[in-house]
């Protein structure tokens, strides 16, 4: 089996064309076909099933598919890892953020560390904490930011930069807006703008609000702060989000007020995977990340 006949068959697997396939790797028709027909006698099975337009994988097919992609995973990671142990200060971090550290975290700390480390690159990918965590563990991405930062799963090392606080968040026109602060409790007959299910700043709340024994009314769902923020400005529910999404929000339309009953908080920092160690580079944006929040926690973040 060569390395050559896996690419080929992974680049025809994904656009299930062998003519499109060859185009794309820049080699004729006739060598991909050749290629896949002597992997499939290799094997001794059919990895595709033959259409008239398209062909397709077969279930045998699929699990090859799968644990290949796995493999060239690895191979890619060696040859960055290499190329990086050679040149720490030019290597490229694929780094996963949530949507909740989207707007002042993330480009903060990049902004940060470009200045002392300008050679260093990111491909960046969003998502939520869960399915950031599976591409960590997969080795899909290096690194990535999570709120709250996992503590008991093996295949994870979490790592908390800080705490911060989970704020109510209410429109100007609220008979409550001018109270100093609220027990969660007195917003138990409201109405909800909260985070769609999968998002854990929406598991954050719904756990608070049974703490104190109530279900909250949800009347919107949303996937970005933004879009929670302008529902909340129109006056079509409340909502509870994190301290630092609320720090650059225009104060005109709403106000955000602390709660103090139940102390409502988060944990945000990083996760690393535990079954590889850290490529150089990596290496760097770790340390970074530790001695740039160490500075912040110190006055006071």
């Amino acid at each position: 089996m060569e390395l050559r006949q896996i690419k080929y068959f992974i680049k025809v697997a994904e656009l299930e064309h062998v003519s499109e396939a060859a185009a794309e790797l820049h080699v004729a028709q006739s060598a991909v076909s050749r290629q896949i027909a002597n992997l499939e006698d290799e094997l001794g099975v059919k990895l595709f099933i033959r259409g008239s337009r398209r062909i397709r994988l077969t279930p045998v097919g699929e699990i090859f598919l799968e644990r290949v992609k796995s493999v060239m995973n690895e191979l890619d990671k060696a040859e960055r890892e290499i190329y990086e142990y050679l040149n720490p200060e030019s290597g490229t971090i694929r780094l996963g953020f949530p949507t909740s550290l989207a707007a002042k975290t993330l480009p903060n700390v990049i902004s940060a560390f470009r200045k002392e480390h300008p050679q260093i690159g990111f491909q960046l990918q969003q998502g939520t904490v869960k399915e950031l965590s599976e591409a960590v563990v997969q080795g899909h991405i290096d690194i990535a930011f999570v709120s709250p930062v996992p503590s008991s799963d093996p295949q994870l090392d979490g790592h908390i930069f800080f705490t911060e606080k989970m704020m109510a968040l209410l429109s100007k026109q609220h008979e409550l807006v001018n109270e100093p602060y609220l027990r969660l409790d007195q917003l138990r007959h409201e109405q909800f703008v909260l985070f769609r299910q999968g998002y854990i700043i929406r598991d954050i709340v719904m756990k608070a609000c049974s703490q104190v024994g109530f279900q909250p009314r949800i009347a919107f769902e949303g996937e970005d702060v933004d879009t929670i923020k302008g529902l909340v400005s129109a006056g079509l529910g409340v909502s509870v989000l994190p301290e630092i999404t609320l720090t650059d929000m225009p104060m005109r339309d709403t106000k955000a007020v602390e709660i103090v009953e139940p102390d409502v908080t988060r944990t945000v920092g990083i996760v690393l995977p535990t079954n590889r160690s850290l490529a150089p580079s990596e290496k760097v944006f770790f340390d970074f990340l530790e001695t740039y929040y160490n500075k912040l926690n110190q006055f006071g973040y």
